[in-house]
């Protein structure tokens, strides 16, 4: 008999190289899948199937999941992990400029675009000061909304036009600036409040470098920390802030 070996034997299957190794707290962003992931809100199941219709024909653009009320909304959402919502202003239980900061609360990487009937200026301030990514009517050609999806899932803000008018026309005839509004930019440096009377002015970050005479890397990194500072969601945010401050003339 062959006696046997008391000592243990290296072990000889591969190991797992930590450097190739998936982060899960970055599989669960979002943000970072190459496919836009979106959920509907509506409370018109023939709207959810319009614009189910019309992001099918993108095929970059995924939907995951549907809701008629703001309270459905915020389970599927928390389920799905969307990157983008697409979000309507009138429903039952709860409706969508009441269900932005609880969407946003348990998913701060999720964009939310407001997509109603509704254009008034008041639903429009106070959805973007809530926290939306963008603002689109249900008369948008159908291009702009798969636009929309697209630029808020990359980071940037979007208006429809007739928005867009509306918002340039509200700032233009705006009141006075108000002294909340003057407190929030006091902690900006000079150069920051340059940058920011900028963006108010509706300026790319490529424009804002040519204006000052910086590189837009330099720029960006100005503006990441405008956003912090004043606590702004996006742009969007920060841009009607400058106005209600007075830094854009």
């Amino acid at each position: 008999m062959t006696p046997t070996d008391p000592s243990p034997r290296p072990d000889s299957s591969p190991r797992p190289d930590p450097c190739l190794q998936s982060d899960p707290s970055l599989d669960s962003d979002p943000s970072l899948s190459s496919t836009v992931t979106v959920v509907i809100v509506d409370d018109e199941t023939l709207i959810r199937s319009g614009v189910r219709a019309i992001l099918a024909t993108d095929p970059g653009i995924e939907v995951v999941g549907e809701a008629g009320d703001g309270h459905e909304a915020v389970e599927v959402i928390r389920a799905m992990r969307p990157a983008v919502v697409l979000l309507d202003i009138r429903m039952p239980r709860l409706n969508g400029l009441d269900a932005i900061p609880e969407i946003l609360r348990q998913l701060p990487t999720t964009k939310i675009v407001i997509l109603t009937t509704f254009g008034e200026d008041a639903y429009i301030a106070e959805a973007l000061e809530r926290g939306a990514s963008g603002f689109l009517l249900k008369a948008s050609d159908p291009r702009e909304l798969r636009d929309a999806v697209h630029a808020v899932a990359g980071g940037a803000a979007y208006l429809s036009p007739r928005v867009a008018h509306r918002v340039i026309d509200r700032l233009r005839a705006g009141p006075r600036p108000d002294a909340e509004a003057q407190s929030r930019v006091e902690p900006l440096s000079p150069r920051e409040r340059e940058v920011l009377a900028l963006i108010g002015a509706g300026c790319s970050n490529a424009e804002v470098a040519a204006r000052l005479f910086l590189t837009e890397g330099t720029v960006k990194g100005y503006v990441s920390s405008i956003l912090t500072k004043l606590e702004a969601e996006n742009r969007v945010q920060a841009a009607i802030l400058a106005h209600r401050a007075g830094l854009v003339a």
